[in-house]
């Protein structure tokens, strides 16, 4: 389509039953589906002689934690020929499985596979869904906003084992002593060592 504003009615009205909002804003048409909708509607930009958005971008995911569809998954696409993006996206529940792309786009088994990692967002029919960014028998997925910012393990090379060991995380906090002094005056303990130097020279 030759703007955004075409583009918009067409996907609306070849789709009618498929869409839940469109919207055009910062020079892109953002859509909203519901995820059982994902695979007709993806055939549909992709084919399509009006629109062909034949390159997925991306694929990420936005968490929630406080609502019960948890989690929306985003796509991002481009149409070379039109010069025009897509931002596609659907809600999920926590532990629903989603369609996999691979079979459209075969871009998306990374993109897949670092969903799954940093949120543990599964999907049906992909050919390698595994970690792809942490560690092998790593806990956890990273980007949910209930993961503590410490994680669970650190990963070290002990010396006495002579290999990578994993350890869980112990944090050792290191209280300062604060002599609330102004800064002006200088604080005691450089007093006392500044006068130390001075005898000794």
């Amino acid at each position: 389509m030759k703007n955004l504003i075409d583009l918009e009615k067409k996907i609306n009205s070849e789709l009618t039953t498929k869409i839940n909002k469109t919207e055009i804003k910062h020079s892109q048409l953002y859509i909203e589906i519901d995820k059982d909708d994902l695979i007709d509607v993806i055939l549909f930009i992709k084919t399509n002689k009006d629109t062909k958005f034949k390159q997925l971008i991306d694929i990420t995911v936005a968490d929630y934690p406080e609502q019960t569809q948890r989690f929306k998954v985003i796509y991002l696409f481009l149409s070379h020929e039109f010069n025009q993006r897509i931002i596609l996206s659907y809600f999920i529940n926590e532990n629903e499985v989603i369609s996999s792309l691979t079979s459209i786009y075969p871009a998306a088994n990374w993109m897949e596979r670092e969903v799954f990692d940093m949120y543990g967002v599964n999907f049906k029919d992909h050919p390698d869904l595994r970690r792809i960014l942490t560690d092998y028998g790593f806990k956890g997925h990273p980007l949910r906003k209930d993961f503590p910012l410490t994680g669970h393990t650190e990963v070290r090379y002990s010396e006495d084992k002579k290999k990578v060991v994993s350890e869980p995380v112990k944090l050792e906090q290191n209280y300062r002593n604060f002599d609330y002094e102004s800064p002006w005056e200088g604080t005691k303990y450089i007093k006392e060592q500044t006068e130390k130097n001075d005898k000794k020279n």
